[in-house]
């Protein structure tokens, strides 16, 4: 499964891998973890159109299991290239694996949740992803809060500022949500 949204998106959202029923319906969040992220999004002032989905590992692992190094390396080019092709201005990691590989090194999700990392090509805004919140009930409030922040960065960055002039290397460029293009499904050979 490559990723589904507007291929347009200044927002881009990246899990894990497919669980169960996304490897079955060929969509990244759907079942109960995708209708908490719906609500998560709404939240935030947006919806599914706004914004693209992806995850770091493009298959399920056996048994659900916990995606292994090498198969987050052999996904890892194909992930870059979809931010790439995407050029969205903020990517949001839901979990560990997708901000431990967004971030390239290892760090719980607990320490850096709700931070904003600018790097190279888009600033990264690291979420607990929506799944651990419903099979660990304590970190749904958090994850609210996160959504929360999120909101605020983007009310903040929604307008072109002011003085252009002023923004520094480390500022993020302002995020227009462009949402007249469809959803779609990408594929792998997508030019």
């Amino acid at each position: 499964m490559f990723g589904v949204g507007n291929p347009r998106a200044a927002i881009m959202f990246v899990g894990e891998a497919p669980g169960f029923y996304e490897d079955q319906q060929g969509e990244p969040f759907v079942g109960a973890a995708g209708k908490l992220l719906n609500d998560l999004l709404q939240s935030a002032g947006l919806s599914r159109s706004d914004i693209y989905i992806a995850n770091v590992i493009k298959c399920r692992p056996p048994n659900n299991r916990d995606p292994e190094q090498d198969e987050v390396e052999t996904c890892k080019p194909f992930l870059m290239q979809q931010i790439a092709a995407i050029g969205p201005q903020l990517v949001c990691s839901l979990g560990n694996w997708a901000t431990q590989t967004l971030l390239e090194r290892k760090v719980g999700i607990t320490k850096v949740r709700g931070q904003i990392f600018p790097l190279h090509d888009f600033v990264l805004f690291p979420l607990l992803h929506p799944a651990a919140a419903l099979h660990q009930g304590n970190l749904l409030q958090p994850l609210r809060e996160d959504f929360k922040k999120l909101k605020a960065y983007l009310d903040q960055h929604a307008s072109p500022r002011s003085s252009a002039g002023n923004t520094t290397a480390a500022s993020p460029r302002p995020l227009q949500v462009d949402t007249s293009s469809q959803q779609t499904q990408m594929d792998l050979f997508a030019s």
